[in-house]
This record gives structure tokens, sequence and C-alpha cells, in this order.
């Protein structure tokens, strides 16, 4: 992903060049995509339709200067947009959208028409002034009461959805209630239309207890869907990647993690996808633990299909399922084609190589970084950590080194994105955005957005920001 930065101060540099690069090369303007008309419609309960007929193949969705098209822009999950124009001035609220319930999903955005999908099980589709083009109403939501445990009620959709060029589809998980349930829906962005929807769960585990909370990819033809537990960890649940072919959405398998209870794959950010198209996805503490037989939980996953083709867990896998210290809190981030930066609860950062994860105590490096919970951020050599104290910018050197380049405001913990030559992050106890100076972590602007929940993390789209909030979303203007 480009060349080794020897200090904080040329990866400014940099940033600044490609914001500006792309800004003056005009992709940068209008609402993008091209996109049909589409005039407000009534809310509407969908109901299935036909299946899609376009054809399926690999898909990577690649955004232009305004699409989004999924978690943290694309299916590498590195949160940066390289055509957002450069911020210089102060930081203004474009509108708050009041949705009617809370929005736990990044939103994404298709073609200048921005999707948030709420806790409700209710879709909505924006237009780049703020005003509703359309909503989809799924059904009836969990509430908190049906649920063995939980900190989410009622519990909708909280998963992010993710948009395929292929099908022209963007698919989204809604949980329902009575008795809680998943399923997966195929929407048509311009309209709100269901193409066809399809329960995702499979045999071996209690329904109620899993959680559909990281976000959806879509590669090899397949929309792939994680699943790990309620807040609490209660319940017979385990952690479990579910592949379900685009041609034929009834025909899904699923990889479940081989631990006796637990071992959820839960993060917000879901699946990240390698050059190979194989997928890598984080791993919670499991039932096993000190004196029990090793079973790939609190590990990084390398999965081909629904096939785990190699692993990593720390040498202290079995004390850290013991003491919920696991790695499963934050998605495994992909720097350049050599490297992946893994941390989680335990405060310990861990370098692997691409392709060859090490396996029990592998790790090219590991180094103390930070308790790091949701989405990174990757330019460069350089991963922008989501760290409970306070995001860190961390550089990977040639060798497969950490280094600590700053470390932001201890109340900035929100999973960073990074654009327009400023790294954006989230207080959430405050409902405040952050810009950061990319070269040291100092904040240069924020503003007020609203209350949003502790993994909230914003889509870039232009010359904007639109945040996830807990009772809709808010757009920032950042230049």
């Amino acid at each position: 992903m480009g060349r080794r930065l020897s200090d904080g101060l040329r990866l400014l540099a940099i940033l600044a060049s490609l914001a500006l690069s792309a800004s003056c090369s005009g992709g940068s303007g209008g609402s993008g995509g091209g996109a049909a008309r589409v005039s407000a419609t009534a809310p509407l309960t969908a109901s299935p339709s036909a299946r899609p007929t376009s054809p399926v193949a690999p898909s990577q969705p690649a955004p232009t200067s305004t699409d989004w098209p999924t978690y943290h822009g694309d299916a590498v999950r590195t949160g940066y947009s390289a055509g957002m124009p450069p911020s210089t001035g102060p930081l203004t609220v474009k509108y708050k959208l009041p949705l009617g319930a809370a929005v736990y999903a990044s939103p994404i955005v298709v073609g200048g028409v921005t999707v948030v999908a709420t806790e409700a099980d209710s879709v909505f589709g924006v237009d780049p002034a703020g005003r509703q083009l359309w909503r989809t109403d799924l059904g009836t939501p969990a509430p908190r009461s049906q649920l063995p445990c939980g900190n989410i009620d009622p519990l909708g959709i909280t998963g992010t959805p993710v948009y395929d060029p292929v099908t022209k589809l963007l698919y989204l998980v809604a949980e329902h209630g009575g008795p809680p349930r998943h399923e997966l829906v195929a929407i048509n962005p311009t309209d709100g239309s269901v193409s066809w929807r399809v329960g995702v769960d499979l045999p071996g585990v209690a329904d109620a207890a899993m959680q559909q909370r990281g976000a959806l990819t879509v590669t090899g033809g397949s929309v792939w869907v994680p699943f790990g537990g309620l807040a609490g960890d209660c319940g017979a649940y385990k952690g479990r990647v579910v592949s379900v072919p685009l041609s034929a959405p009834h025909t899904a398998t699923a990889f479940t993690v081989p631990t006796p209870r637990e071992g959820g794959i839960w993060t917000p950010p879901g699946p990240s996808v390698d050059a190979a198209g194989h997928l890598l996805v984080a791993v919670g503490n499991g039932e096993s633990g000190v004196g029990d037989p090793y079973d790939h939980s609190d590990s990084v996953l390398e999965l081909d299909s629904t096939t785990m083709i190699d692993s990593f867990s720390p040498a202290t896998w079995a004390a850290d399922n013991d003491a919920d210290k696991d790695l499963g809190s934050q998605g495994p981030a992909l720097v350049g084609n050599e490297w992946i930066f893994i941390a989680g609860k335990s405060g310990t950062g861990y370098v692997l190589r691409q392709g060859r994860l090490g396996g029990i105590g592998g790790q090219v490096s590991m180094a103390r970084v930070c308790q790091s919970y949701g989405g990174t951020a990757v330019v460069g050599d350089t991963v922008y950590v989501p760290c409970a104290d306070g995001v860190r910018a961390v550089q990977i050197t040639a060798t497969g080194q950490m280094r600590v380049l700053w470390h932001a405001d201890t109340a900035i913990t929100g999973s960073p994105v990074v654009g327009g030559g400023r790294v954006w992050s989230i207080d959430p106890s405050r409902g405040v955005l952050f810009a950061l100076d990319p070269a040291t972590g100092t904040t240069l602007a924020q503003v007020a957005v609203g209350p949003t929940s502790r993994f909230a993390t914003p889509a870039i789209s232009g010359a904007e920001l639109i945040i996830p909030t807990l009772s809709g979303a808010t757009s920032v203007r950042t230049s």
C-alpha cells in the first residue's frame, strides 16, 4: 500500500497530496453514481419476490469519491478515502436526521443514496440533502424481554450492510422477535424494494443467543454473515460465518468455530478480505481455558469459503480466555500485502504475516499497544487503532515491528476513518466528532453530532461524513 514512511510528518504530506490530487481531478464533485431519480415513498412492509437473475462473480466494491459501499469503504476495511477533498475550515453539521430508533450499523453510500439501517428493523434511503427517498420496514425487532441477555433494546439491524455492484443490490441482516430469528434481505438501493429474503439461522446453536453485529461482506459470489453472542456471553452460541451464494440464497453453509461454546465473531468490522479472496476474522474467548484443549478461540482465522486454512492465537490464549482478554474485539487490519495487525482486550498488539499466520504464538512481533475495540483504518504502513483510552497511530516497519507514532486524547475512542488530510474519530460519551492531525494526533476541529454507540464509525462521501447516532444519522461537512 505504498512506500514505508520514516515519520508521521511525511505521512501527513502524502495524505494531503492524495486528497488534493483526487479533488483536482474532478472526481469529488457532484452526487456521484448516476442513480435514477426517486420520489419519496410511503412506508412499506417488504415481502418475498424473485431472486436476482444477473450473473454473479467475485466482486470487490471499488468506492468512488462519493460512494462508501461497505464498512470502512472496501472489503479490506482500510477506512481511507483518497477522494475526500482537503479539510481546511471548521466542521459544520449539514443535517441531523431523526429516524425514531438507534443506529449501530455504519451508513453506506451508493450512487448518491445514503442507506441507514436502524434497530427498529427499518431501512432508509436518503438523498445528499438529507431528504428521505424511501423507507422499508422489514418486520418487528426482538425486544430485550425475548433475549437471554444483551444490551440493545430492541435488537433489529446491527451489522453494517454491504452493496454488491454485480447484482446491484445491498444486503443486510435483520433480527426479528417472536421468537428471535435472523433474516438476510436483499434490497434495491434506488427505491428500497426487496428482491428476496432468506433465514440464516443454521442448526447447532441457540438462535436467540446469536447476535449479528459484524459487517457483512461480498466476495466469491457470496455474501458472508458473521455471528457472535449477546453482551453477557449467555446461552448456547458459537462464533460462525454464514455463506449465502447470491445465485442460490437458499443454499447457505457455514463455518463454525470448533469450540464447545462462545468464540464469537462479533467485532463490528466483520471479515476482512485479502488479496487471495480469503476471509480474515477475529474470534473472541471460547469455552476452553487453562488445562483444556485448544479450540481456535482468541484467534485470527483465515477462511477459504467455509474451510479454515490457517490460524493464529497468542501463546497465552488459555489464560486470555479465562480472563476475557481475547482478540475478538478488533478486526484484523491488513497492512500492504505482507502484514496483519491485530489487538484486542489484553492490551497487546501482534503483527502477523499474510498467508502464514503462525499458529499458536507464531507472531512476527508483539508489543504493548492498547485495549482495542472496533475497526482500524490503514494508510500506507500506518494503522489507526481504536483504543479504549484514545486512538493511536501505529507504524508497521519493513521487518514487521511496531512503533507507536502518537496517542490522541483519551476520550476519542471511536473507530477511525481517514480522508481529506485528517483522521476522523468520535468521542461516543459526548457525541462529538473530531478531526485529528495524522502526523501528531492533535485535535484540529470538532463538532457535536449527538450521542452514539460505543462502536460508531463514520462513512465518508465526498466532503461529508455521515455518523450513525442513537436517534438516527448526522451529516457533517468538512470543507
